[in-house]
């Protein structure tokens, strides 16, 4: 007897694309959890911890379905993975030592950054093929969805009041740029 394998047969897939694709998201899914973390480490405890927790919980189910997903299509991880886990935990734990505000701020920028990448991600797969992409599509657009209500929640929470709110956005936002550039290509 030979068992069912979770390898999904992918014909005609643009497979350059597709792994690029799993791999970037797998990445920033991984940093994002290690940026909760680390915002949890230091605010866990606080009257915030509850709702970075519930959107920490989020992020876990979206790093699980791309855990799943490099699996079904045979895609390697990022070899910058210990940097990001390094990285996004110490970015969440630097931004929770300003307070609240300041790792709201984090989170408005990070989750800002990553619903613009799935949006470019769904703009490629809608003109590549929607019908031949349509899985991916759907939970790109839901994981999408899930980063947009982050966002939202971070600026119900103060983020823009965070000092030096705009420099700190925009220095969060160019690393997510450039993480996003490396982990797409090593």
């Amino acid at each position: 007897l030979r068992l069912c394998s979770t390898r999904v047969a992918r014909e005609g897939i643009n497979k350059p694309l597709i792994d690029r694709i799993i791999r970037v998201d797998h990445a920033g899914e991984y940093g994002a959890n290690r940026i909760y973390a680390g915002q949890m480490a230091v605010l866990g405890r606080s009257s915030v911890g509850p709702i970075i927790q519930q959107m920490w919980n989020q992020e876990k189910d979206h790093l699980i379905k791309f855990n799943e997903l490099m699996v079904a299509y045979r895609v390697r991880p990022t070899v910058l993975l210990p940097f990001w886990n390094v990285a996004g935990f110490v970015l969440g734990a630097g931004s929770a030592l300003l307070g609240k505000k300041g790792a709201m701020a984090c989170t408005v920028a990070v989750e800002e950054s990553i619903s613009d990448h799935y949006n470019s991600q769904i703009r490629t797969l809608m003109e590549e093929d929607p019908e031949k992409y349509k899985e991916l599509l759907q939970i790109i657009k839901q994981f999408r969805d899930d980063e947009r209500e982050h966002h939202d929640i971070g600026l119900e929470h103060d983020a823009e009041a965070a000092p030096a709110y705009s420099v700190l956005k925009t220095a969060i936002q160019l690393g997510c740029k450039a993480a996003i550039f490396l982990s797409e290509r090593i």
